[in-house]
């Protein structure tokens, strides 16, 4: 009740509110949370961490401006709307037109979202709140769609057909970063391709046996003595008895399985690499949602899901007597951050950004120290992820987000575009397609726009301009707040955001976003676990403010809590909070106390 009271009179009474003038700014921007988040122990460090940097400013008479905010989130934000509209509404997305779509997310946004950033306020953060930014506010999402078109007409943006991870579940492509690799148990099938003339033939090892019925090629290593006498000649795939050739190619490792190995271009990013080198055919066997498709030629299949297929493939296997043998093994398995569903590689037609013409101002303000790192290890977790950088896919099969500014004639067939206008708005679309075709009569309905939306990451890496209004207003607050002093994050992010701000900043402002990064640690169990619902370690933040006192938790947090390094986390800091906090009221009394009573003598004197 008192953390309450004093948090709305400190609210009401604006003390958080910054506006530039001739004091020295330091200021933050919140790492904003997803518009569907709700507080956690993750949260709750970060942002006490946050708000001690920030009233250490202002204590010290500087103009302290923390920038509060919320992410869009596409992915998590339409997978909470669909649930939504099933729940509630007795709809799904595929009855609704895009625009009726939208209104109902932006039902569901102002009745749901946000609801973090009141929470914080029970945790005592205290933002500049009327300063609130949300990445597709309006003016945001101008920036984001502006900042597209920069790269595109720089060179530094493409639209290209290449292999990507590919969501069954979400139905959405994801980029490297979203995929979280581990050790899993999976099988090894041993399966026999008998000669075209009804040889012995040659048998390879695959962990996906319902992926064979893409097969192109059975490839070994040239250097291989076992298989020299096989390369030229062809095998059948097993149940379809579809021909394909045995060739030669250094990618294939020797001493892994049977020394051969399937090429499946359509499906394996690696294959695919052999597959251009040979200029072999693509067959696509899985649509979308992770089930077999009509390409797979084999019938019994063919609209199962892709883990169900593989059940049922074995059996055919063994009855037709291509399985040599199965294997247990443990391998690494990719799956999607969001959803948990197993990651596809898929050929898709995506929007990609060149990182290579991005990445060398990112990575020596770094490595020069104009931007620091905190702990500095973290230098080489930085280092080694930008010296490899592979070019970022930004599109998303979504709706939820910044739908991309493309343009493509509704004549052309989906997928196999000859023209591309990117532009700012339709008709800016429309002249272009006019210029480009000779037809001047043309109309919007000849054009058709891009259904995909930008990569979430792809409006965040803007936030510590545009939350300063920076690309409309360039001589605004932002000459006055930017560059920043700190950014406060977990890291998790380090890829996702913190290398993308960097990028962003030197790329559209000529200099750094900020100037330090604090790196927290994660928040863990007793037992070292990452705390998890599935787990059921993570416990209430919200109920933890209330038993033990906002302040209680976060000097409980703070105890514990080195930059970089994990929290090992228990109820019982919380506890040695709140009964510190008591020792400092007891001590304020005690003392406001004797000055009453001096105050009465000096009065009676």
């Amino acid at each position: 009740e008192t953390e309450e009271r004093w948090y709305a009179h400190w609210e009401n009474r604006g003390y958080f509110r910054s506006l530039p003038d001739d004091r020295e700014p330091f200021t933050i921007v919140i790492p904003p949370p997803n518009v569907t988040g709700v507080l956690h122990m993750g949260h709750m460090l970060n942002n006490t961490i946050q708000d001690v940097l920030i009233r250490k400013a202002r204590l010290d008479g500087k103009n302290a401006c923390w920038v509060p905010g919320t992410d869009h989130a596409s992915i998590a934000t339409e997978a909470k709307v669909v649930h939504w509209l099933r729940e509630e509404k007795n709809l799904r997305k595929a009855d609704l037109s895009r625009a009726e779509f939208m209104d109902y997310a932006y039902q569901w946004k102002d009745k749901y979202g946000g609801i973090i950033l009141q929470q914080l306020r029970k945790l005592g953060a205290s933002c500049d709140w009327d300063r609130t930014s949300f990445t597709m506010d309006p003016n945001y999402y101008r920036d984001v769609i502006r900042v597209f078109l920069d790269l595109y007409k720089k060179g530094k943006l493409y639209r290209g057909l290449r292999m990507v991870n590919w969501d069954p579940e979400a139905k959405t492509v994801l980029s490297n970063e979203e995929v979280l690799h581990k050790e899993e148990s999976a099988q090894l099938f041993y399966i026999n391709y008998l000669g075209e003339d009804g040889s012995p033939g040659i048998t390879i090892a695959t962990q996906r046996p319902e992926t064979i019925f893409a097969d192109v090629a059975i490839a070994v290593n040239p250097k291989d003595k076992r298989f020299e006498k096989f390369v030229g000649q062809k095998v059948l795939i097993p149940l379809i008895n579809r021909p394909i050739p045995i060739i030669a190619d250094d990618y294939v490792d020797i001493e892994f399985g049977t020394g051969a190995l399937k090429i499946t271009p359509a499906h394996d990013p690696n294959d695919y690499e052999v597959g251009q080198r040979h200029g072999l055919e693509v067959i696509d066997t899985i649509n979308d949602d992770g089930t077999i498709n009509e390409q797979c030629a084999y019938a019994p299949l063919v609209g199962l899901d892709r883990f169900e297929a593989r059940k049922r493939i074995k059996p055919a296997l063994e009855a037709s007597g291509n399985l040599v043998k199965t294997e247990d093994y443990t391998t690494s398995i990719g799956r999607s951050e969001r959803t948990n569903a197993v990651v596809e590689p898929k050929l898709s037609l995506q929007w990609f950004v060149n990182m290579s013409s991005l990445g060398g101002p990112a990575l020596k303000a770094v490595q020069d120290e104009e931007v620091k790192f905190f702990p500095p290890s973290f230098q080489n977790l930085y280092r080694d992820w930008m010296e490899n950088l592979r070019d970022w896919c930004i599109s998303r099969q979504l709706w939820w987000g910044q739908q991309i500014p493309a343009w493509y004639l509704k004549s052309e067939a989906l997928s196999k575009e000859t023209h591309v206008f990117v532009a700012e708005s339709a008709e800016e679309a429309l002249a272009q397609a006019q210029e480009a075709t000779g037809n001047k009569q043309l109309t919007l309905n000849d054009l058709r726009q891009d259904e995909d939306v930008l990569d979430t990451w792809a409006s965040s890496w803007l936030w510590p301009i545009s939350v300063f209004d920076g690309f409309d207003k360039p001589d605004g607050e932002i000459k006055y707040y930017y560059p920043t002093n700190v950014i406060v994050t977990g890291w998790d992010i380090i890829f996702f955001w913190i290398a993308r701000m960097i990028m962003a900043g030197y790329e559209f402002k000529g200099e750094k976003p900020f100037q330090a990064v604090y790196f927290t640690g994660m928040v863990r169990d007793s037992k070292r676990r990452k705390m998890s619902k599935s787990l059921g370690n993570s416990p209430d933040a919200l109920k933890l403010i209330e038993e033990f006192g906002a302040d209680g938790v976060r000097y409980g947090l703070m105890s514990s809590a080195a930059a970089g390094g994990d929290i090992l986390f228990e109820d019982k800091l919380c506890e040695n909070g709140r009964n510190f906090c008591n020792k400092l009221w007891n001590a304020l009394r005690l003392v406001r106390g004797w000055q009453i009573a001096e105050a009465a003598e000096n009065e009676d004197i």
